[in-house]
């Protein structure tokens, strides 16, 4: 039989949720248990607190508005493993601890790292509130993706969407939570790719989203023609991707430039320069007589065009250079092979600078003049080997060295270190640390290291040619060649990275190390007669430079350094992105893949350090901060060493001796759930004081609205509907289930869907016969709730809670009344009307309206009439037809039902006059009132924690009735007769257990009675009398004193009864007290 997450609704257990658990840790055990979730589409999977990702190659349906819900501060266990609750627990950490936080996304490409970033970032804007002004923020942050996928992301053999850049894009927070700022930082975009890309690639998306997308006066003015036109985009042969719709996503990128506050122009402009660099790709050359020349001049005109410079000038420009000396300067007439390097060498720097300016923009639009709090999200290139891999591959590479760095020295090596540090008992885990391979790559001398050595070489580079990179191999061969993770070969070099063995090809290596933009090229484009284009060249080329020009190489190096500084300072999450195959489709598991990557991850080294250590540590006073709420001795202030305040906090809540160990500076517990223990007895105590806070402010807020609130409900039913006696001065109450204490009911509602009204109502069906239904209303709609026997499966005759029915606001047409004081009401409903009774219709009718109005922005129409029509549903074959209620004139004031065909007909004594409005008196006043009921709850309108159970109600099925002791019986009282009783309103009950500081409501037949009775009640007795052995009464629900004459008892107390009064209210005496009680409360024995 399959398991089931005990938290979550229908989520089936696959595997263990967190590796940690494994019985087993082998490489074999853990790929066994990933590939079992990936099969059951379970993508994500815990080590600790590392999350591990294997990318599905397709849309999962958990990433929705209730997902959001459920992991909103919830903590890790409660629900299955996600990037939701990873990062959840980031933004609490960060408001909690005031420490900014970061999020690691490493993996190799194609394993999801860029969703995975889009997926938090998503997440962080949904939970963070904030005004328009943060809206605006967060707008921005969402819009940046679409903009920098298009300009930064392209098609590669292994993944349809890589990012060819890097980026470390910090949210910014301002102390209250809202992200009110935030800062892109870029890496290493691959300029190579806008000139040559390998096979089955594409160049970046944006050039192909501008073809497919652009109208037609836009492809008129840009010139635009079929991507196979193009030299840069035809090198590949590749121009669709399986799955994107590039026409659609031009339309987000641009409506993404307008969102971040790109002007028009300036959108148009980076059009004009994008299309730019595809017609300059087009003009080639030929030798002519050893020098390079235009081949066809008339593809100058369209290039030179688009970027506002002189056609004569770009040619020039494009097949000669100027040489300066200290005195003079010369043209150079370039060959054939420097002026296309040339060309590409414009394309590139033109793409770059464009690319840096949209960054640019998006920091503008969202700096913020100072830093509070901030989570960054790292999302860059992943390790990659290709059939050729260049220097580009190099530089992403020693990127992802300096990551993997970084995960093992904060949570294989520090974590270890720390141990030793604060003589923690440890047996030390072997792991290998990388740290070897960032050195051999990045180091100055001693020896020196691959970008030493080529740096190097490209000093002494001035001219284009292959014998540098033949000299650069010779200088590694002496420098490094005996490097146990180096070695040659006949085309370039090997170095074992972390992730396996690549070989590079040296060729290109020192020309695009180099990454020299001639000054001819930087004149030209100032010379431009577009502004937006001449900003993007600001250099100043009168200014003698001197010292060695910076190379690519070193700028890489300077910001994988410079990154590594800023994680340090942050406190770190990590995703761990596998890929389970290279044909990009769901549920295709390549084992030796996954493999691979688990060992290289070093995923089982992970696994042994989480289990043998500890999952939470602090140093002492930042502990105490945290918990000294927990006991009278630790707050407001400890008196003493603090580490005996922290074991008097830790023995406070009975932790095992085996769950913590006590360091030199900090306290160490090992298991998550110890610590998860800790939060829960935290958040109970300020749950508690917020509460009390909650309970009097409500209260005053109340007694404020509460004339005011049975004012307008009483507005709808003026000169239409006679109103009950009791009824009248009743107060709100909203909740008449005690939906905080009721999952079974609350299932049906997403976790924090506010609840306007609930009651348990009759409702009739084509036979007019009644059946009970809990009724819920939201702002999402109104919700019938019926029970149901369980026909098979393990819980096979269980009575089980069922929606019966969802009535969207919207689908309401409107609602009949009928003009007597019965409680009838019908919901007319597009598809069929429901027929239904209630003693708080007037409470309900006034929230439906408020809420209907604010979902519709229409009113909804309320007919009164003592004839009236509905229709019920249809069933099987049968029609659906309509039914009549027919109201009579009758005695009493409860109502008598009699059907006949298809007509019933309800007789009804005559109530108050329609034009009764209710007594203008205080809350406090008002004795049918007794005191505002405010329970302290977020989703609750007025109501008090209560529960209602009607008095013919059937005894085999429970309706509304909270299992907890003080509350009325889990079943009804006795059924009446089979016959058609006069139905009795149905009785108040109390909702006691840790609630007890609320009142109880003033509601049912017991509310109705005492309103009745304000001046009618008797005087209790001036003091107790001898016992009689007169008659005695036995309570049915608990019932707490409200005044000074009432009497207090609980469920199944046998006492005295004194004198039974027509108003409902009886004088008892118990344990040596008389006084009133309510007379439905109690049955006589």
């Amino acid at each position: 039989m399959a398991k089931y997450h005990w938290q979550s609704q229908n989520v089936k257990q696959s595997g263990v949720d967190d590796m940690v658990l494994l019985s087993k840790i082998t490489e074999d055990a853990i790929v066994e248990n990933l590939k079992k979730r990936y099969m059951d589409d379970y993508i994500f999977t815990y080590i600790g607190s590392v999350l591990i990702s294997v990318n599905p190659f397709k849309q999962m349906p958990y990433f929705t508005d209730r997902e959001i819900e459920l992991y909103q501060g919830a903590a890790q266990y409660e629900n299955p493993p996600h990037i939701y609750a990873l990062s959840d627990n980031m933004y609490r950490n960060m408001m909690i601890d005031a420490e900014n936080q970061c999020v690691i996304i490493s993996g190799e490409s194609g394993a999801g790292k860029t969703v995975a970033a889009k997926y938090i970032m998503g997440y962080i804007s949904k939970v963070s509130g904030g005004g328009s002004k943060v809206q605006h923020v967060k707008d921005i942050i969402l819009q940046s993706n679409p903009l920098l996928e298009a300009f930064g992301n392209a098609k590669t053999v292994r993944n349809n969407n890589s990012s060819r850049f890097g980026k470390y894009f910090e949210i910014q927070f301002s102390r209250g939570g809202e992200p009110d700022g935030g800062k892109i930082s870029n890496f290493l975009l691959e300029k190579s790719r806008v000139v040559s890309q390998n096979e089955n690639e594409r160049n970046f998306h944006i050039y192909y989203q501008m073809i497919e997308g652009a109208n037609a006066q836009q492809k008129e003015g840009l010139g635009l023609m079929t991507p196979d036109y193009y030299y840069y985009l035809n090198q590949s042969g590749t121009y669709k991707v399986d799955g994107t719709n590039d026409s659609k996503d031009f339309q987000e990128t641009m409506e993404a430039m307008q969102v971040i506050g790109i002007p028009g122009d300036d959108q148009t402009q980076v059009l004009q320069i994008v299309a730019g660099i595809l017609h300059l790709g087009n003009i080639s050359f030929i030798e002519a007589g050893n020098y390079g020349q235009v081949e066809s001049t008339d593809l100058l005109a369209f290039p030179a065009y688009l970027l506002g410079v002189d056609p004569n000038r770009l040619q020039d420009k494009l097949t000669s250079r100027k040489w300066s000396g200290k005195n003079e300067s010369i043209n150079v007439t370039l060959n054939t092979e420097q002026a296309t390097y040339t060309r590409d060498a414009l394309a590139k720097a033109l793409y770059a600078r464009l690319f840096d300016y949209l960054v640019e923009a998006i920091n503008k639009a969202i700096q913020k003049p100072y830093e509070e709090f901030s989570i960054g999200v790292l999302d860059i290139y992943g390790f990659e080997i290709f059939q050729k891999n260049g220097f580009e591959q190099f530089c992403i590479n020693f990127v992802n060295e300096k990551l993997q760095q970084i995960f093992i020295e904060l949570t294989l090596k520090a974590e270890q270190e720390e141990y030793v540090q604060e003589g923690i008992k440890w047996t030390p885990i072997e792991y290998f640390n990388n740290k070897i391979v960032c050195d051999l790559i990045e180091n100055k001398l001693n020896p020196p290291g691959v970008m030493s050595v080529l740096d190097d070489v490209c000093a002494t580079l001035h001219a284009k040619g292959e014998g540098a990179d033949g000299t650069l191999l010779q200088k590694l061969q002496a420098a490094v060649g005996t490097h146990e993770h180096f070695n040659n070969w006949n085309s370039g070099f090997v170095i074992h990275h972390y992730a396996g063995k690549v070989s590079y090809d040296i060729n290109g290596f020192c020309e695009r190390n180099r990454d020299v933009l001639f000054p001819d090229l930087i004149e030209l484009m100032q010379s431009s007669e577009y502004n937006f284009i001449r900003s993007l060249f600001p250099e100043n080329l009168n200014n003698e430079k001197k010292g060695r020009p910076t190379t690519a190489s070193s700028k890489i190096k300077k910001q994988a350094n410079d990154l590594v500084n800023t994680l340090m300072k942050c406190t770190p999450h990590y995703i761990r992105c596998l890929k389970p195959n290279e044909t990009k489709r769901p549920k295709d598991w390549e084992e030796s893949r996954a493999r691979h990557q688990v060992e290289y991850l070093g995923l089982r080294e992970n696994i042994r350090v989480r289990r043998a250590g500890y999952a939470y540590r602090r140093v002492f006073n930042k502990f105490m901060m945290r918990y000294a709420i927990l006991t009278a001795e630790t707050w407001p202030c400890w008196r003493g060493p603090e580490q005996q305040g922290v074991l008097h906090l830790l023995r406070s809540v009975n932790m095992d001796n085996d769950q913590y160990q006590m360091g030199r500076t900090k306290v160490f517990v090992k298991n998550p759930e110890s610590l998860f223990l800790l939060e829960e007895m935290r958040e109970r105590k300020f749950d508690t004081f917020a509460r009390i806070i909650q309970k009097s402010w409500r209260r005053f807020i109340a007694k404020k609205k509460y004339e005011q609130m049975r004012e307008e409900a009483s507005d709808i039913l003026y000169n239409s509907k006679e109103r009950r006696k009791n009824s009248i001065n009743r107060n709100f109450v909203g909740d008449y289930l005690g939906l905080e204490q009721r999952p079974e009911l609350r299932q049906f509602l997403t976790k924090r869907e506010r609840v306007d009204f609930a009651d348990s109502v009759n409702k009739y069906d084509r036979r007019f016969k009644s059946i009970k239904r809990d009724l819920i209303m939201t702002p999402k709609g109104i919700y019938l709730i019926g029970r149901e026997k369980v026909k098979k499966g393990p819980e096979k005759g269980q009575i089980k809670e069922v929606l019966k029915r969802k009535l969207e606001f919207g689908s309401i047409s409107g609602v009949s009344l009928s003009t007597r004081q019965d409680d009838f009401f019908i919901l007319h409903e597009v598809q069929y009307d429901s027929l239904l009774e209630s003693n708080f219709k007037t409470e309900f009718l006034s929230l439906l309206l408020k809420r209907y109005e604010d979902v519709t922005k229409r009113k909804l129409t309320i007919s009164f009439a003592d004839r009236l029509e509905f229709r019920v549903k249809k069933e099987g074959w049968g029609g659906g037809g309509t039914r009549v209620v027919v109201f009579q004139r009758g005695q009493g004031d409860l109502a008598q039902l009699k059907p006949g065909g298809k007509t019933l007909t309800v007789t009804v004594g005559d109530g108050l006059p329609k034009s009764s409005k209710p007594t203008k008196k205080s809350a406090q006043q008002s004795r049918g009132g007794g005191r505002i009921n405010v329970a302290s709850r977020a989703h609750q309108n007025g109501a008090a924690k209560v529960s209602r159970v009607p008095h013919n109600q059937p005894s085999d099925i429970t309706y509304s009735s909270p299992h907890k002791q003080g509350r009325p019986p889990s079943t009804a009282p006795p059924k009446m007769g089979s016959q058609r009783a006069p139905r009795v309103p149905a009785h108040n009950q109390h909702n006691q257990g840790n609630l007890d500081f609320l009142n109880v409501p003033d509601q049912g037949m017991s509310g109705k009675q005492r309103k009745r009775s304000i001046s009618q009640r008797p005087p209790p007795a001036p003091k107790p009398q001898p016992r009689p052995q007169g008659p005695r009464c036995r309570a049915i629900y608990q019932y707490v004193g409200q005044d000074t004459d009432e009497i207090s008892f609980d469920v199944s107390e046998v006492f005295d009864l004194v004198k039974e009064d027509p108003s409902g209210w009886w004088t008892g005496r118990i344990r040596g007290r008389e006084g009133l009680f309510p007379g439905n409360y109690v049955e006589k024995i």
